[in-house]
């Protein structure tokens, strides 16, 4: 059972992506929430990496949350038929549900939509509105340029001398994200 950690969002894209890696990691992240007592927030896809991360969750008894926009459903992510998806106006209402039904996030390989949701947390974080903390699972390497990008920035003013403002931590195996996320 995890400590602090009771509900986990999960961002990640609505595709497959390229390597079969993804897949397995993100049915591998869904059924170690589940046997850990973790419920999942998510996008309330039933497609891509997103569908899979819940069903499997899902499949192991796991207490899942899915947060979506009729936009969102209508044109690419039908919503997950397993569960009761809370369908809302908007985006940024999407995701703001999900932030306040999370004590944590995980990252897994994804998108623009991926991105856009982890960016809003490393900058809630910057500024000081959350501490929750943010897990990647660096899948093969995924975020590596994120990391290269980052350091950048730094590098040249534009991110916080102090990188401690972030509560990032990054995994490369679900074993390791799973250790990570049951002793924090």
């Amino acid at each position: 059972m995890a400590g602090k950690l009771k509900s986990i969002a999960v961002y990640c894209g609505h595709q497959m992506g390229d390597d079969p890696q993804f897949k397995r990691d993100a049915r591998a992240v869904g059924r170690m929430l589940a046997k850990n007592g973790i419920r999942m927030v998510f996008g309330g896809g039933d497609v891509g990496l997103m569908g899979t991360v819940a069903t499997a969750a899902l499949d192991n008894g796991g207490d899942v949350i899915g947060v979506s926009t009729d936009n969102v459903i209508a044109m690419q992510e039908p919503a997950h038929d397993s569960i009761s998806v809370q369908v809302v106006d908007g985006v940024n209402e999407r995701k703001q549900i999900m932030f306040n039904e999370s004590d944590a996030f995980i990252i897994l390989p994804g998108g623009i939509g991926t991105l856009n949701e982890l960016t809003d947390i490393m900058t809630m974080q910057q500024i000081g509105e959350t501490d929750k903390p943010l897990f990647f699972l660096n899948t093969n390497g995924f975020w590596n340029p994120l990391a290269r990008l980052i350091r950048h920035m730094k590098k040249h003013g534009f991110m916080v001398a102090n990188m401690d403002v972030y509560n990032m931590h990054t995994a490369d195996t679900v074993a390791e994200l799973k250790k990570q996320i049951l002793k924090y």
